[in-house]
């Protein structure tokens, strides 16, 4: 099973994957800010031929349209409901990256029975600090000034600099692939970021077990932070990698892919 759909969701377009094998065990990918479904592509063609996977252009991401001039997280997560109920999913294993973890905690909050598991890459359950939300506006301004040379010089700190350079090829994917999102959907994500509330009382209710991933080397996650999340759900599983920054998942893949996997195989035990 391989196919591209589009969905009207509110008269707005919404576009997704649907791959694999049918009738299976099923794991949903939400991207991070600026990226779309197709950061995934690697992680969908080794795990088609296992399970079902669905990987999904958040609003204003990829191809999906703009829903609103701020794309709060719990409207994103109702996109993905749809979406999931679209293609006939009643439970999945969803995973997350940064911004697509918290679209994955506000599903969690609103829709719990959903879930067979959580997963978190790179992500957490707190609200922007002061100095965060500060930092979000910055980057607005700066948006509105020169897109294109924000999100040159942005993606390449994402990368532990450690692999800067090995992974020079990944860094021009995705930074081509983030060029094509638009001023208006940059700004409304930013602005859905800066009003996502306190998520924690969602970890502590779980009841599937969740899987944390952070990489050492995360400047936007400090290490006690990530510590401290993995200590709320009632099982939960962290893997912490040496040389990863805030994109784990594509810098350390021969670990994560695995685990992964193995994680949606304990959630369907």
């Amino acid at each position: 099973m391989e196919q591209h759909r589009i969905i009207d969701v509110d008269g707005h377009s919404v576009h997704y994957r649907d791959e694999g094998r049918e009738n299976s065990k099923t794991l949903v990918l939400l991207h991070g800010f600026l990226q779309s479904l197709d950061v995934w592509s690697s992680y969908v063609l080794t795990y088609m031929h296992h399970m079902r996977v669905l990987t999904i252009d958040l609003p204003g991401h990829g191809l999906t349209d703009s829903f609103d001039e701020v794309h709060k997280m719990d409207l994103m997560a109702r996109v993905v409901k749809r979406v999931l109920e679209e293609a006939g999913v009643d439970q999945c294993v969803m995973v997350g990256h940064s911004m697509g973890g918290y679209v994955a905690l506000a599903f969690a909050d609103l829709f719990p029975y959903s879930l067979r598991g959580l997963g978190l890459i790179n992500s957490h359950a707190l609200p922007d600090t002061e100095s965060q939300s500060d930092s979000r506006e910055a980057v607005c301004r700066q948006v509105l000034e020169n897109r294109a040379s924000y999100v040159v010089g942005f993606i390449p700190t994402l990368f532990h600099e450690s692999n800067r350079s090995a992974l020079s090829q990944d860094i021009k994917d995705l930074s081509d692939q983030c060029l094509e999102t638009r001023v208006e959907s940059i700004i409304a994500a930013q602005a859905g970021m800066m009003q996502r509330p306190s998520r924690l009382h969602v970890l502590r209710r779980l009841e599937v077990p969740t899987l944390f991933v952070y990489g050492k080397g995360d400047s936007r996650i400090p290490i006690e932070v990530a510590l401290s999340q993995a200590m709320e759900p009632r099982h939960a599983e962290i893997l912490l990698l040496e040389n990863a920054g805030h994109m784990t998942f594509l810098e350390e893949r021969e670990y994560v892919k695995p685990r992964i996997k193995n994680f949606v195989d304990t959630c369907y035990y």
